[in-house]
């Protein structure tokens, strides 16, 4: 039997695929019935499906995702610090993708896929409790927010069907003098299936599939400073979370990894609607676009249609926001390229295209994507006559925000991307490698440059790195080319394309801890391309391993069993309070910590505050172990055997609540090696 290989077969795929999509005049009655002068076209694909033909483009509308509000707010009687609250259900539920099929069955936050939507306040403490009644674990991770690591989604901090988690975050703050300006960003589940054929502490990540079956969000920060830029509001700002999958002919979704390559997905979804319209008035729109897709990269472009078909002349555009928030000023372009977890804003203008309309296309030939029949298209926007709404509609500032010049350090560390035999590792090493995957110990306040590499087996390698944002200083090798886009703002991921070296620089602060770094091609990710590093704590401030927010599997932090006593307002208030006594972000002062660590870096130690007070009175100060942990619901205490402390180095004796300060005989070795 002839066989090929998978480079050739995506070289067949793309040949296959129909570049001649001249189109013809719609004569369905679901189309939105905008257009005056252009016909409205809709795509005659003749190329490849993996997928039953989806014949239905642009006949539905754009869902947009509901904005969650919070059940309660905690506020402190002597500080009048506040903390939102808010509850978030993991369940299954149906989604009607195709019409003529069976409803596909898909599991997301409070039963919707993207979940709702979060605006928060920045600066503002919140706790999301995430409930699990779904059908396998979970581990929740926010991009762009500086999280204590027992918070942010550690691989093996995972809540059980059956299990919830309270996750106490605070509203990215300000950082070096910039004020984070708000970006979208993403909420994926880092979740996984315990493998007992790898031993007690192998675990085999399943984050693509639950992310590929529902469980991503968006999550919006604002800031006064940001909406008093006059930037499009409201009706006029409006989330695209973008994404690419595959169905079986019953309407299932299909789970095919292609060998461990990547799931590329021949069904382009636009806030969970395949192909879907948008009725826009002719003015300026800020759309936040997401990656949400499991291994699929995008290039996009607004092209408005001619009185022949689909036209090719792009309008031009200003990116004005990337991961970690507004750009300095904004950067004009007519397309952009964004691989999986990258997240930009853009503001267009459609007040020349009034009665027309604009198809958001997508290049093909694109990274390493298969090309399919309609992967080309991604959705379509039906320009109005008429304006309703006219405010924050005139022209942008050239400055938004102020980022400072990259900073100069000597420190540089290498790491290459690769693939050995079935699994995709970070310098010959993966997440299952307990004792050698903390690859990075950057002191903590310090800048490094890391040098990101793509090495053997190729691949699109979008790399993601948790706690920081950083600056991309130079791409070599692949495609060659850093856009303005990439390099002017402050990001959380980069696009690491096959031969390519992209140098970055970051600050690994605000806080010490263990968190993650790794390649968001979630297939990639699933086979073991996720390592960690430790931000270690700095000599002379009075930090050690007492501290409760460094190790990300804190016991007080674990998920715990659903009970329905923890779900009344007197428990949820309760523990609300303990939250707020732990300090974990310095009561949202992180321009103090920030500040704290210049002085520390200018020779300006500090003393600590003495024995008598509750906590050191600086800025930078840990907490200490919460003196309220009796308001917590009470529980027999075992260490988890997935954290990898070898089980004779586990407390001995009756199960019982951890004493203050206590961490186990070896929590060095876990967090350095041997």
């Amino acid at each position: 039997m002839y066989s090929i290989s998978f480079r050739d077969a995506v070289w067949l795929s793309t040949l296959l695929a129909s570049y001649s999509h001249a189109g013809q005049p719609s004569a369905s009655t679901n189309t939105p019935s905008i257009s005056q002068s252009t016909p409205e076209f809709i795509p005659v694909p003749t190329g490849q499906w993996v997928s039953p033909e989806y014949k239905w483009f642009f006949q539905y509308p754009l869902p947009i995702p509901s904005i969650k509000t919070p059940t309660y707010t905690y506020s402190n009687y002597s500080t009048g610090a506040t903390i939102d609250y808010y509850e978030v259900e993991i369940k299954p539920f149906k989604a009607q993708i195709y019409p003529n099929l069976p409803a596909t069955d898909m599991v997301g936050y409070d039963g919707c896929s993207p979940g709702p939507m979060f605006v928060v306040q920045q600066g503002r403490e919140v706790v999301t409790r995430f409930t699990n009644n779904g059908p396998s674990a979970s581990s929740v991770h926010l991009h762009g927010s500086y999280n204590r690591a027992p918070f942010d989604g550690w691989a093996g901090d995972h809540i059980s069907p059956g299990q919830y988690k309270a996750r106490l975050l605070l509203a990215k703050s300000t950082k070096r003098a910039v004020n984070m300006v708000p970006c979208e960003h993403l909420i994926f589940s880092k979740s996984f299936t315990d493998d007992p054929n790898y031993g007690k502490d192998h675990v085999e990540f399943a984050t693509g599939e639950h992310v590929y079956r529902g469980q991503g969000g968006i999550y919006l920060l604002r800031d006064p400073e940001e909406q008093s830029i006059g930037l499009p509001a409201g009706d006029y700002d409006i989330p695209l979370a973008i994404g690419a999958k595959q169905y079986n002919s019953d309407g299932s979704l299909n789970w095919d990894t292609n060998d461990n390559n990547g799931l590329w997905g021949d069904i382009i979804h636009v806030n969970g609607q395949p192909w879907p319209y948008f009725k826009a008035e002719p003015r300026k729109y800020r759309f936040r676009l997401l990656n949400g897709a499991v291994s699929r990269t995008f290039g996009l472009s607004w092209v408005p249609d001619n009185a022949f078909g689909f036209g090719t002349d792009p309008i031009e555009f200003n990116v004005i926001g990337s991961d970690s928030g507004l750009l300095p000023h904004p950067v004009k372009a007519t397309s952009l390229a964004f691989s999986m977890g990258e997240r930009y804003e853009i503001v267009i203008d459609f007040s020349s295209y009034a009665g027309k309309n604009i198809t958001i296309r997508n290049d093909r030939h694109i990274g390493e994507n298969p090309d399919y029949a309609a992967t080309d298209f991604i959705m379509r926007i039906a320009v109005g006559d008429t304006v309703t709404d006219d405010s924050n509609n005139s022209d942008l500032p050239y400055n938004l925000r102020y980022i400072p010049p990259p900073p100069q350090t000597s420190v540089s560390k290498d790491f290459m991307f690769e693939r050995k035999g079935d699994n995709w590792l970070i310098n010959g090493v993966g997440f299952v490698d307990i004792n050698h995957r903390i690859l990075a110990k950057p002191r903590r306040g310090e800048d490094e440059i890391w040098v990101l590499r793509n090495g053997p087996g190729g691949g699109t390698h979008p790399v993601h790195i948790h706690l920081v944002d950083f600056q991309v200083l130079s791409r070599s090798g692949g495609r060659n080319v850093l856009y303005a886009y990439e390099s002017t703002g402050m990001k959380d991921v980069v696009w690491l394309s096959a031969g390519e070296a992209v140098t970055v620089v970051a600050r690994y602060a605000p806080w010490e801890g263990v968190y993650m770094f790794h390649c968001h091609n979630l297939v990639h990710e699933d086979h073991d391309m996720l390592v960690a590093f430790n931000v270690t704590q700095l000599p002379n401030w009075g930090y050690d391993n007492s501290t409760i927010f460094i190790d990300p599997l804190t016991p007080e932090f674990r998920p715990k069993d659903i009970n329905s006593e923890d779900y009344t307002k007197d428990a949820i208030m309760s523990k609300l309070a303990w939250f707020y006594s732990t300090n974990a972000y310095n009561g949202g002062n992180v321009a103090g910590v920030y500040s704290a660590l210049d002085g520390y870096e200018a020779g300006q130690t500090p003393a600590l505050a003495s024995s008598s007070e509750a906590t050191p009175t600086f800025p930078w100060s840990s907490p200490q172990h919460p003196t309220t942990f009796q308001t917590l619901p009470s529980h027999s205490w075992s260490y988890p055997t997935t954290h990898g402390w070898p089980k004779t180095d586990m407390p001995q004796g009756p199960s019982t609540k951890p004493q203050s300060g206590w961490s186990p005989p070896n929590f060095e070795k876990w967090i350095n090696g041997p």
